[in-house]
């Protein structure tokens, strides 16, 4: 696993791992919501977004994007999913920074339970106006001794 700093020519292949994700993720929503959000993905989110990517041999196969300590973006290629990639971007964040937020949609519970594997404790229950769907304001924080 090789971990980077993303380069404006992975966009397009980042907006695909993006939407193919959020599809399946968040299949409560409906579709036409993702297709609405390609762009705003690609010109607005990823641009102001310290965004890392995660290879294997030959190809990125996810992707985490940060605004300050706020995680906006994890997703996996779906053919990739389960085998350690997300751990491995999520860690290495965690090795730089104290306090990581991020909201997640309630009724992603496979998401949900990864965050909660992974040391993030919920802070708040939301709702996303957008989409008229609950969601969980998540908080990772370092332990200092």
């Amino acid at each position: 696993m090789n971990i980077r700093r993303s380069k404006e020519t992975e966009l397009n292949r980042l907006v695909d791992i993006w939407y193919e994700g959020s599809l399946i993720a968040h299949d409560f929503i409906e579709k036409d919501y993702w297709e609405t959000q390609r762009n705003e993905m690609k010109e607005k989110y990823l641009p102001m977004a310290e965004t890392y990517v995660i290879s294997d041999e030959k190809d990125v196969v996810g992707f985490i994007s940060m605004v300050d300590n706020y995680l906006a973006a994890l997703f996996i290629h779906v053919n990739y999913q389960g085998k350690g990639y997300g751990k491995g971007l999520l860690n290495y964040m965690k090795n730089q920074m104290n306090i990581i937020q991020l909201k997640v949609y309630e009724k992603n519970s496979q998401a949900v339970n990864f965050y909660l594997k992974n040391g993030f404790a919920i802070i708040e229950k939301l709702l996303d106006e957008r989409t008229n769907e609950e969601e969980l304001l998540m908080r990772w924080e370092r332990v200092i001794y």
